[in-house]
């Protein structure tokens, strides 16, 4: 097969992703013709066509643009999310050579020292930092991420001289199994995507599989207790451990600012400030700290760029903060990733109530997970709860919304739409409200911001 270098057309199926849009920008600058479908125009996809990417909202079919039509000089990429489409049944019928994005990544990762960032939750926030970090200490890396980190404003990042990329390793559709990691942080392996997995084994075994594919003259990097194996050297991280390699210890607030004191092994590193809030931002960082130590960074020369990360849109996103009323969008959308974000809140305004509006995404996770999901929303004061987003899936019979919710043990709790919830949030002058799901509950961002606006301009 030939080469990626090798195509001067690309051509994305499902290009508006948040992982498909980075490779499209990716082999647009190096040169290659790049254009694609998607089913829906975002605000993404509107930055890619004005940064001269040809991108289309309609199944072409046979009809596909003169410049792409050549198997020779033109590579498919395509998102397995997207299961039939006319343009991808004829790229098969004439013998494109027609790549998964896992595949394409997988391939770049044996072009770089790949540094892949793997784990149900965190990967997007630690691949930013890690990118983040390469890029302060001098050493710069390309960065294929899965959110738009606010440090670059882009999913992307471009240094043609590094000899390092950061990737985030999906578990979803086994696509990290494509990948040839040179080195790896591993945050977690909570059970998901059993429409896929069948069951928490088959998952867990996913993750050890993908363990067992860093290279032997690299490290694996894991958080405490996953225990998973390797032929890479093993360095493992936690929150007020005494066993872990390395451990951040007297976590607190200073100025604004989450502090902690690092240990490592038996040296002691005192008042890391960190940029983000939050135990599981906690992790995060103590994950590419134990990455980049081993490569040889030393831990006061990383102090910097800890402090001066500002995040991943939608992940702990401030959009209001005020002295009663606080507005925070996050993306979790499993169990533990809303326990985490309700239990940073609490400790950063341990006075104000905690006001939810989480939008449940796809009908498999919310049926495997639902006692898992009741009991975290639980942990909430009021709880505002969207119909289901089914993405990729069709309904399950008897999974919605209002059954999640009949199992939540919370007084105040409803079932709305985003119009009624804009309506019900006019009555809040205190608290903290958040945003949480995956699906297209940003849409709303936007209005519940202008609207707390008001609130506070009126109180």
């Amino acid at each position: 097969m030939k080469t990626l270098q090798q195509f001067d057309h690309i051509y994305l199926i499902g290009i508006g992703g948040i992982g498909m849009s980075a490779l499209a920008r990716y082999f647009k600058f190096t040169g290659k013709q790049v254009g694609g479908y998607d089913k829906v125009h975002t605000a993404l996809t509107q930055k890619l066509i004005e940064e001269g990417i040809a991108i289309h909202f309609e199944d072409l079919g046979t009809q596909i643009p003169k410049q792409f039509t050549d198997p020779n000089t033109t590579l498919v990429i395509y998102t397995p999310a997207i299961k039939v489409l006319g343009e991808l049944e004829y790229f098969q019928q004439y013998s494109f050579t027609i790549l998964k994005r896992a595949e394409v990544l997988g391939a770049l990762t044996k072009t770089y020292q790949g540094l892949c960032v793997a784990g149900t939750h965190g990967k997007t926030t630690t691949s930013s930092l890690l990118a983040h970090m390469l890029t302060e200490v001098g050493a710069g890396c390309t960065a294929f991420l899965g959110g738009i980190a606010s440090n670059f404003d882009s999913n992307l990042v471009l240094h043609a001289q590094s000899p390092f990329a950061v990737i985030e390793a999906d578990e979803f559709d086994r696509s990290f199994l494509q990948l040839s990691p040179f080195a790896a942080i591993i945050t977690a392996t909570d059970p998901d995507h059993l429409d896929i997995y069948g069951n928490s084994n088959a998952f867990e075994e996913g993750f050890r599989q993908f363990s067992l594919r860093i290279d032997p003259k690299g490290n694996c990097i894991q958080k405490e207790g996953l225990s998973l194996p390797s032929l890479a050297a093993v360095h493992t991280y936690a929150i007020d451990s005494q066993t872990a390699d390395y451990s951040f210890n007297n976590l607190r607030y200073v100025n604004g600012f989450q502090v902690a004191d690092l240990r490592l092994h038996d040296e002691l590193f005192l008042d890391i400030e960190l940029g983000l809030p939050g135990i599981h931002n906690a992790e995060n960082a103590l994950g590419c700290i134990a990455l980049l130590v081993q490569l040889g960074y030393k831990v006061d020369d990383l102090r910097a760029s800890l402090k001066s990360f500002t995040g991943v849109k939608r992940r702990f996103e401030y959009h209001l903060r005020s002295e009663n009323l606080v507005y925070i969008d996050d993306y979790a959308h499993h169990p533990t990733e809303i326990n985490a974000l309700i239990t940073s809140v609490r400790s950063i305004y341990p006075e104000l109530p905690v006001i939810g509006i989480f939008q449940p995404h796809l009908f498999s996770r919310t049926k495997d997970f639902a006692q898992d999901f009741a009991l975290s929303l639980a942990a909430l004061d009021q709880l505002y709860l969207l119909p289901i987003y089914p993405a990729r899936e069709e309904p399950i019979h008897g999974v919605t919304s209002e059954w999640l919710l009949d199992a939540v043990a919370l007084q105040s709790k409803v079932v709305m739409s985003s119009h009624e919830i804009l309506l019900a949030l006019q009555s809040v002058k205190k608290g903290v409200v958040l945003t949480i799901g995956a699906g297209d509950i940003d849409r709303i961002v936007k209005p519940i911001t202008e609207l707390l606006k008001i609130q506070i301009t009126n109180s």
